[in-house]
């Protein structure tokens, strides 16, 4: 079971909380996952090595939460 679905099946929803998780694979380096509580994995990825999954996976992470923040501002910017 992957980290990101230790969530599902619980009945909770908590809207807006988001983590990264770094597992280590045997011979191939770094997977990164940006989930929500739920469980749900909004971006994935695979790296050599555990900063350069880290990096990734925090870019990801904000990528996921600016692009959330803008689409919100213009939904309010168009109902003006």
């Amino acid at each position: 079971m992957c980290a990101c679905e230790t969530g599902k099946g619980q009945g909770t929803k908590l809207g807006g909380m988001f983590e990264v998780i770094l597992t280590r694979r045997k011979r191939f380096g770094w997977r990164w996952q940006v989930c929500d509580q739920s469980g749900k994995i909004f971006a994935d990825g695979f790296e050599r090595t555990r900063p350069s999954a880290k990096y990734h996976g925090e870019r990801a992470l904000f990528f996921l939460l600016s692009q959330a923040y803008l689409r919100n501002r213009s939904a309010a910017s168009s109902e003006d």
